[in-house]
């Protein structure tokens, strides 16, 4: 079981019998208790109405004729105070009307009388599984309200991001503009964010564009803007988005991809902070910073004469280099669960189980899709879609490419390592006892381990 798992455990749902008649309150009691539910009664709805509040634990199961108030009362009542919570009618033969009315009215199911100990459980059990959900769904929303805070955006504890989260709370309140350079999916957008969310522009319009989504012949158009009449088709004036930025922040995601004559015309706007649209000649100032992003090295590719090297040293004042997930692996497990956290709140699903083999796996995969790949991993899970990195037969054996290559068979070797040791001590807390169980090692070893890897403090 995992973090996440672990940290949904609840007490048992209980089922509140509302039900004046003695004999069928003790029937329906016992039919509940021995299928090994968890059951309280009362003999009235202001008994039941009483006990019940927001967030309830667990469902209510109700006759429709009781002393004062009745049924339908009750189960208005629930549905005005908790929408989601499941009531189930119990109803006579003449009351078939009312039951309409009560489903109407928000009840989840009617029962109506003789019925079967049976068909009492079962309609229980499912409306207590809804309940479930609905609860673990809650919680999960709330968990998640309360990640905020630079940790909650770029998550992780590995050094690499640790570094990257000190950089962009050192630079994010600067006016200075920033290159990110990584891998495809390694979320530079997501840093990107992080700079804006955290600096005095966080009011202004945060405002992305990829460069390589946009057709040559509108990027101008796109980034700067038009007057009417400026080209055929021009009927109106356009405003773009480096002066929609104003205030803001203006995120250029894949850069390399820029034609030579916009990153001219991108130079004259850091440089001056003002704009030329199409069909203008009045250049209006603005005040933007400029966060872009690529995949490439710029440096190479100016070299090689497929990038302006005016352009890159001017954005290069400040650059924050993502590392690929193969080089922070013991960031896997708490990445995971954070997106499982997205998935199961964005699916409506029960968070899954997660294995300790399937920990191993997924540690073991080279991930060349990066946080994006993991992220698709963890939907999968919470969706129930088989993945093949997941088994069955033996894991994965790493490609060697990428980052790993040149590395020597030793240095790989603890290299995996050291990942597996730091993400199974973060799984268990801190536990080394635990830790060693799971990763069928002696006390002693796993000890020595954890030195050699100064793993004390993670």
């Amino acid at each position: 079981m995992t973090a996440l798992t672990s940290t949904l455990a609840s007490a048992p749902l209980t089922v509140l019998i509302v039900e004046d008649d003695f004999h069928m309150q003790l029937g329906c009691v016992q039919a509940l208790q021995l299928a090994g539910l968890t059951v309280e009664a009362v003999d009235s709805a202001e008994d039941a109405m009483a006990r019940i509040t927001p967030g309830y634990a667990g469902i209510v199961v109700t006759d429709m004729r009781l002393p004062r108030a009745d049924g339908l009362s009750l189960v208005r009542h629930c549905h005005a105070l908790d929408p989601d919570l499941p009531v189930i009618m119990i109803t006579g033969h003449g009351d078939v009307t009312l039951a309409v009315e009560a489903m109407r009215s928000g009840a989840y199911d009617f029962i109506p009388k003789p019925f079967s100990p049976e068909i009492l459980v079962e309609i229980v059990r499912r409306a207590m599984e809804k309940r479930s959900l609905t609860l673990e769904v809650a919680t999960l929303r709330r968990v998640l309200a309360r990640r905020d805070g630079i940790d909650g955006k770029l998550i992780g504890r590995s050094p690499q991001i640790q570094r990257v989260r000190r950089l962009v709370m050192e630079v994010a309140d600067s006016p200075v503009d920033v290159l990110i350079q990584g891998e495809t999916g390694t979320g530079k957008e997501v840093v990107a964010r992080a700079l804006h969310d955290f600096s005095g522009r966080r009011e202004g319009s945060y405002v992305a564009l990829n460069c390589g989504g946009v057709p040559d012949t509108l990027l101008d158009s796109e980034l700067f803007g038009h007057e009417v009449g400026a080209f055929t088709g021009a009927q109106k004036k356009r405003i773009g988005k480096i002066e929609h930025a104003h205030g803001g922040t203006l995120f250029l995601d894949e850069l390399e991809t820029m034609p030579m004559g916009m990153q001219i015309k991108l130079l004259r706007v850091l440089q001056e902070r003002e704009i030329e649209r199409l069909g203008s000649n009045q250049p209006p100032p603005v005040d933007v910073r400029v966060v872009a992003a690529t995949k490439d090295d710029l440096l190479q590719r100016a070299q090689q004469g497929g990038f302006r090297t005016d352009l890159y040293y001017r954005l290069n004042v400040v650059t924050i280099e993502l590392p690929p997930l193969r080089e922070r692996r013991e960031d896997i497990p708490v990445l995971l669960e954070h997106f499982m956290l997205l998935a199961t709140s964005r699916f409506n699903r029960p968070p899954p189980q997660v294995t300790t083999e399937q920990m191993h796996r997924l540690m073991a995969h080279h991930w060349p899709g990066n946080v994006r790949e993991l992220r698709n991993m963890a939907d999968c899970l919470v969706l129930g879609v088989r993945k093949d990195i997941l088994g069955p037969g033996p894991a994965p054996e790493s490609t060697g490419d990428g980052a790993e290559e040149g590395l020597s068979l030793s240095d790989s070797v603890d290299s995996f390592e050291r990942s597996l040791i730091a993400a199974e001590l973060r799984r268990q807390e801190g536990n080394i006892a635990r830790t060693a169980k799971e990763l069928r090692v002696p006390k002693t070893t796993l000890n020595d381990k954890i030195r050699k890897y100064r793993l004390q403090g993670e």
